[in-house]
């Protein structure tokens, strides 16, 4: 199997708070890798090496490598715990893996042609429903990422994920035909023109017109 990321590791002999804490004052971040009818491992490995990894991003969709002396663990990362101040990483748990698992990942979606959508050059917005989709696949099929192409999608229209064409070997983790984004807004052609909107009033006919300081006017006296 093709790793993406390689760690060296070590066993950590005792598991607990207590030998998560001596790892850490060593700079090295508890890691455990469970799962797949396997025993799971408590291991160890370089904090910083780690952290620079997971902060380059996609990090929870990559195969990675635990040498550990003479044995590798290929795993995928299921939960990552972060320092809340300096948000490094803190403990680890990954999920052991062979060539024929399927595992479950989050994909990021990349929209292409917003610039030529026929929704937003007639005055819609985009509108992002979901930044990433949920997906199931061999772990030699995960995805970088998932493409959307806006560029017929017109004002009051929707992309869903069954407008997607997913790679081979992927396929959404839940039936439901989820809405990935939408063209939102007003056409601007829609919109009422300014000039010709007000409407006069309707004058009144000269022949029934009344003169004001007539009708206040009293009738004359007669001799």
């Amino acid at each position: 199997m093709q790793a993406q990321i390689e760690f060296q590791a070590t066993t950590r002999e005792t598991s607990g708070k207590g030998s998560a804490r001596a790892a850490r004052r060593s700079g090295m971040v508890p890691v455990v890798v469970y799962g797949n009818k396997k025993a799971p491992v408590s291991l160890s490995v370089d904090a910083n090496q780690l952290t620079v990894e997971y902060r380059k991003g996609g990090f929870m969709n990559k195969v990675v490598a635990l040498n550990e002396g003479k044995t590798t663990y290929f795993a995928i990362a299921r939960e990552m715990q972060l320092n809340p101040v300096s948000d490094k990483v803190e403990h680890a748990d990954f999920m052991h893996i062979d060539a024929k698992s399927v595992v479950k990942v989050r994909v990021p979606l990349h929209v292409l042609n917003a610039e030529k959508s026929v929704g937003i050059k007639r005055g819609g917005v985009l509108n992002m429903v979901r930044r990433q989709v949920e997906l199931l696949c061999s772990v030699a099929s995960i995805p970088k990422y998932i493409e959307v192409d806006v560029a017929g999608v017109n004002i009051g229209s929707s992309v869903h994920i069954n407008d997607i064409t997913l790679p081979a070997g992927v396929k959404p983790s839940i039936a439901r035909n989820l809405v990935l984004c939408s063209i939102t807004g007003r056409a601007k052609d829609d919109e009422p023109e300014a000039a010709g909107a007000t409407v006069a009033a309707a004058a009144v006919p000269a022949s029934t017109a009344k003169d004001p300081k007539a009708a206040d006017a009293k009738p004359a006296a007669k001799k």
